[in-house]
């Protein structure tokens, strides 16, 4: 039997974990040709077949199956072993992968070229997705999300600024239209309702003086995408709600005015999060240790 390497061995958890041999192509940076063929040389080797696959479908084997149930965590541990020996390293160096929200991605971006300037061995190959991942299952070291979504089992470092929501339309929409006062003056209103990546629709939150409302607003549209969302109130199609950051610029130059700003108060914001792992690698010691002094020098008072 041919030797199996690491390399083959990541292939299929990259393939089990993307669905297809072309995302998992794009995310080991090689071609899909050159992928395909190390897994017919693994399965060669293995005398099984991992996958079954014709020109509109792939899934796993039930060797397949196993390969995923019992290697996935063997490699989960030889990643940790290597990381422990890299940990003594003097200069980082290597990859940090790290899995962001879209917007999440925007606000760790300065301390991301921050980190690659002060160490120019390390790459960063960072992952926006609306969705909420598993960064271990998903071979990711870590990721950003708000504090409320991080999962309980990781350990969570504050990058300092707390978020808010900014609800907005443009001048034109409100020319003729009564501003809301409250937030249920919105179901009077055309609202650009927001799809979550699981499908849901997005139910805007407010808050005032103790009191919370969740509403289920509705309009003419539905989008799951901030940019065209913001797109959207700027043609007077509906009042949008936003990422604070988001709109901001729009708001401070008056392409877009802000309603129930009371009712929009602060939260905590954005989080690292990582797995506890006992022999972190020197590259992402050096990143934590950096987003801690960025996050002290953010904080508000």
């Amino acid at each position: 039997m041919e030797r199996t390497n690491l390399d083959d061995l990541n292939a299929v958890m990259a393939i089990a974990r993307k669905g297809t041999f072309r995302a998992a192509a794009v995310e080991l940076n090689m071609s899909t040709t050159a992928l395909s063929h190390a897994i017919a040389r693994l399965e060669a080797s293995l005398g099984v077949r991992l996958f079954n696959r014709t020109t509109r479908s792939l899934s796993l084997t039930s060797a397949g199956n196993i390969f995923i149930d019992q290697v996935g965590p063997a490699l989960h541990d030889i990643r940790g072993a290597l990381d422990a020996v890299r940990s003594e390293r003097d200069t980082p160096s290597g990859t940090l992968r790290i899995n962001a929200a879209p917007f999440a991605a925007q606000e760790i971006a300065t301390l991301v070229f921050e980190f690659l300037r002060r160490h120019p061995d390390m790459t960063v190959d960072l992952v926006t997705e609306g969705r909420l991942t598993d960064i271990v299952a998903d071979g990711f070291d870590l990721g950003v999300r708000v504090a409320g979504l991080i999962p309980t089992d990781m350990i969570s470092m504050s990058l300092g600024r707390r978020q808010r929501y900014a609800v907005v339309g443009a001048p034109d929409y409100f020319a003729n239209r009564p501003k809301p006062l409250v937030p249920p003056d919105l179901l009077k209103h055309d609202c650009i309702q927001v799809r979550l990546p699981g499908g849901a629709l997005f139910k805007w939150r407010f808050e005032k003086d103790g009191e919370t409302v969740q509403l289920d607003v509705e309009g003419p549209i539905i989008l799951d995408e901030a940019n065209l969302a913001r797109a959207a109130v700027m043609e007077n199609v509906g009042i949008g709600y936003f990422m604070e950051q988001n709109v901001i610029a729009d708001i401070e130059a008056g392409r877009l005015i802000r309603v129930l700003d009371d009712w929009t108060p602060a939260f905590p914001g954005l989080c690292l999060y990582y797995p506890n792992r006992r022999n972190p690698a020197a590259g992402m010691k050096e990143f934590l240790a950096l987003a801690r002094r960025h996050a002290a020098e953010t904080s508000e008072p």
